[in-house]
């Protein structure tokens, strides 16, 4: 059995291949593309992005510091976290 997951099939000739020429004894399950509304990373991002839009850069290393200084802003701001969580749908309560 294989799983395979967020990838669009037509961008794999090889793998589109290999499970034509496997198919008598593998079974391949493509899992849907997940949608960026549910991932809770996506809203994280977009804290950070939202931030950085209005500020100029002169080389890469300021870019990561800045990054870096927010991702750990929202680190300690678990309120934010949970609150980008809650947004994808499920519950904390597990």
């Amino acid at each position: 059995m294989l799983v395979w997951g967020n990838v669009c099939p037509q961008l794999s000739i090889d793998m589109q291949e290999f499970s034509e020429a496997t198919a008598e004894w593998l079974t391949v399950f493509l899992l849907p593309a997940c949608p960026p509304a549910l991932h809770p990373t996506e809203d994280i991002l977009a804290l950070v992005k939202r931030d950085l839009g209005n500020l100029a850069f002169t080389h890469l290393g300021e870019i990561t510091r800045a990054v870096k200084r927010r991702l750990k802003k929202i680190y300690y701001r678990p309120d934010l976290v949970d609150g980008c969580i809650a947004a994808t749908g499920p519950t904390l309560d597990g």
